[in-house]
């Protein structure tokens, strides 16, 4: 018979000491039981080898199956507790099956056994036990004594008691030290959650998830897709960085690219990076859905990006900042290689390939307020998105003329029934779309619109 206690505060004792001295303990308990059945003459005379015997087996077997127990723990556990509970079948037949200190010896073999491997060991045990009665019991001539003498009874039993309250002691102690290492591992997780969002505002957050849920490996590849690929930079931005003071600067590019960033996560845009006041998005890649959809996504980013530099100009003209600044852009969709480039100590998540420099170049080449698009994006955009041709232009590093096409607006919200209309000039700024427009907000912007004219007719402009 024998248990495992959980191991002791501090960690003074390993897991097979503990397995050691539950064994002594249990034997001990053993022993004892049966000095007391051979003195209440329970037990024959020459029996009583058996009390020595159950003090040494404990260390015998420790060091017996110490060198087991290193490459084979849970097998050499398992038989060890086969032993124990061949042995408490031996112990119940040389007591003549005496009701107290069988029942007691029971008791400390199935706890020590759930204890050490819950329900799976405790069928062992029993298995066991009774493997150990029907091999004892040709053995000895058998006296059912089914009473106990008082002395091996009380003996038993508070021995007994000791045991369990000591493995119970254990017991809980052991749990109290699980319940601080989960709190621990929970604030370490807790810790470690807050380090990877932190680390993943320096990555795109569809490469960040990949990533953090194992979808894509942390190591030098690339692979060919078709992407939309777009570039944007704030056209007088150079000059008015020339007027500014640093920290204003500071403010207002991070502002704006605060809000770019924004639209373009809403349409599902990968931020590769920005560089200055200038921002490179790609579309299809980690996720796609489909050349077509990423393409009008793409332009449709653009699209809302125009417009809210609206905002932004009204934001900035409030600060005192009256030079008028304009965002141009370009797009173009094509094959292009994207993965991790760098060292294996330092990765960038990027793409190359030529219809990124033509997108570049796009983006360059527009005027103020331009959204320029390169033929291929034309093509699967044109049935959503309406656009004006500008021919053909000569673009650096290509060495034929590129066919460019200029976005104007979504289809839908052009002529008699377009869902907005927009008006700018010095002190005035509005741009209103129905389509996005709760009915419960409806009153409140008639009410707005009402007020700002009946303001602006009661005003003396000299």
């Amino acid at each position: 018979m024998t248990s495992v206690l959980p191991e002791r505060r501090g960690g003074l004792a390993t897991r097979p000491l503990r397995e050691y001295y539950a064994r002594v303990f249990a034997y001990l308990v053993c022993a004892a039981t049966l000095a007391a059945g051979t003195f209440s003459g329970v037990l024959p005379e020459q029996h009583l080898w058996m009390v020595p015997y159950t003090l040494f087996y404990p260390h015998i077997v420790y060091f017996t199956a110490a060198r087991f127990k290193r490459t084979q723990p849970e097998l050499t556990s398992r038989v060890l507790l086969c032993l124990d509970a061949l042995h408490t079948g031996a112990a119940i037949v040389l007591l003549q099956f005496s009701a107290t200190p069988s029942l007691m010896f029971l008791l400390i073999l199935f706890v020590s056994a759930l204890i050490t491997g819950g329900l799976r060991h405790f069928s062992l045990a029993a298995l066991a036990a009774v493997a150990g009665l029907a091999l004892c019991a040709p053995l000895v001539p058998l006296q059912f004594n089914l009473t106990t003498p008082p002395l091996m009874a009380v003996l038993s039993i508070v021995a007994t008691m000791a045991y369990v309250c000591v493995a119970a002691y254990f017991v809980h102690e052991q749990g109290l030290r699980l319940a601080q290492a989960r709190s621990e591992i929970k604030a370490e997780q807790e810790k470690a959650a807050r380090l990877a969002r932190n680390l993943a505002k320096y990555l795109s957050p569809q490469v960040w998830e990949s990533i953090f849920h194992g979808k894509r490996h942390v190591r030098l590849e690339t692979q060919r897709k078709k992407l939309s690929v777009f570039f944007s930079d704030i056209k007088g931005f150079t000059e008015l960085s020339e007027e500014l003071e640093a920290e204003a600067l500071t403010d207002l590019l991070n502002n704006y690219l605060n809000d770019m960033a924004k639209i373009a996560l809403k349409h599902g845009g990968t931020i590769d990076k920005f560089i200055g006041d200038a921002v490179m998005i790609f579309f299809g890649d980690p996720t796609t859905n489909g050349a077509k959809r990423d393409a009008v996504a793409a332009v449709s980013m653009a699209i809302a990006m125009r417009k809210h530099m609206k905002v932004l100009r009204q934001q900035w003209r409030s600060q005192g900042i009256t030079k008028p600044m304009e965002i141009r852009m370009g797009v173009s969709t094509g094959y292009c290689t994207v993965g991790n480039f760098g060292a294996d100590t330092r990765m960038d998540y990027t793409i190359i390939g030529r219809d990124v420099n033509l997108a570049s170049r796009l983006e360059s080449a527009a005027n103020a307020g331009e959204i320029l698009i390169a033929h291929e994006t034309y093509s699967l955009v044109k049935d959503v998105i309406m656009c004006r041709d500008r021919g053909q232009i000569s673009v650096k590093g290509f060495s034929k003329p590129v066919q460019i096409y200029e976005v104007v607006d979504f289809r839908r919200d052009l002529g008699a029934t377009s869902s907005y209309m927009e008006h700018e000039m010095p002190g005035f700024s509005m741009y209103l779309d129905t389509n996005n427009i709760e009915n419960f907000d409806k009153e409140r912007v008639i009410k707005a619109l009402q007020q700002a004219a009946q303001k602006l007719r009661d005003k003396v402009i000299y």
